[in-house]
């Protein structure tokens, strides 16, 4: 069966969905760069491109089958929809942030009455009324970061990342409401007729998000180190140990080791004597 995939048609969320597309082995048509739509060359897949606030709508009504989109703005539209895995980057927060000067460093702090800007009224509503505090929310599409410069609001709540702008707009971080990253989530009723499909794509994708965590090494490691090698270097299932024509002193490895492991495992290789130590990334694990 044919599935219907949204991805996010801008911003910090768009290129990452269509590099892991592709590296899943989908080739997306090239529809130019405003493209709504696009089929995939090699599978039975379409593309299409919206706005990823809408995408948990389109979802949920069944429009499209899967999408990717912000946890945050799951959280926010309050639909039910099925998640279907983490995807692990477009990693952020939403937060409650107030003017360095006002001097406030606890949501008890704020004053009831206090004016809220936010593009997340929902859940800036939930949260305060959670905490016992009243509070005026004014929902605004964007830059919520300057409405306490001019006026407009007491205090944000908005995305964070690195604190960066915050810091910029002499605003102070007092609470964190939500964590959110990339998420892949899917419409319940089309998960009914259309599991397999579905289960096969996400299986894709999270074969390239396990892929990007890990490094694939070679090396040449004298017979007398190989086990301590196989102590540091189990991999997935132990090192492949292939013996080498003409030498009965030395074996090749081959092995999937973590990429934050990569530094300290050449390291430990080269003290114990390897050479040709080869490191090549993977595109997908597949178990």
């Amino acid at each position: 069966m044919s599935i219907k995939l949204a991805v996010p048609n801008k911003g910090r969320l768009n290129e990452r969905s269509v590099e892991i597309l592709e590296r899943a082995g989908l080739e997306l048509e090239d529809g130019g760069e405003r493209r709504l739509y696009a089929s995939v060359k090699n599978g039975d897949l379409s593309v299409m491109f919206l706005r990823a606030q809408d995408i948990v709508k389109f979802v949920h009504r069944g429009a499209v089958d899967m999408g990717i989109t912000g946890w945050d703005l799951v959280l926010e539209s309050g639909l039910d929809v099925h998640k279907l895995m983490d995807m692990g980057f477009g990693r952020c927060r939403l937060s409650v942030a107030v003017p360095e000067e006002k001097g406030i460093e606890d949501i008890r702090d704020i004053p009831d009455g206090s004016i809220v800007a936010t593009s997340f009224p929902g859940m800036t509503q939930k949260y305060f009324e959670k905490n016992g505090k009243k509070v005026e929310i004014t929902t605004i599409s964007g830059a919520a970061e300057v409405t306490p410069h001019l006026g407009v609001a007491d205090l944000i709540v908005d995305l964070v990342s690195s604190g960066s702008t915050l810091k910029t707009n002499h605003l102070k971080e007092i609470a964190v409401i939500a964590e959110s990253q990339a998420v892949l989530i899917a419409s319940k009723e089309a998960m009914k007729v259309k599991r397999t499909e579905m289960e096969e794509l996400a299986s894709a994708i999270r074969s390239v998000m396990d892929a990007e965590r890990k490094r694939y090494l070679m090396a040449d490691v004298p017979l007398a180190s190989l086990d301590e090698v196989r102590g540091f270097l189990p991999g997935i299932a132990g090192p492949t140990v292939m013996n080498i024509a003409g030498r009965d002193d030395v074996v090749a490895i081959h092995v999937v080791v973590d990429k934050a492991e990569i530094y300290q495992s050449v390291n430990k290789l080269k003290r114990l004597g390897a050479t040709g130590i080869l490191i090549v990334p993977i595109d997908r694990m597949v178990p």
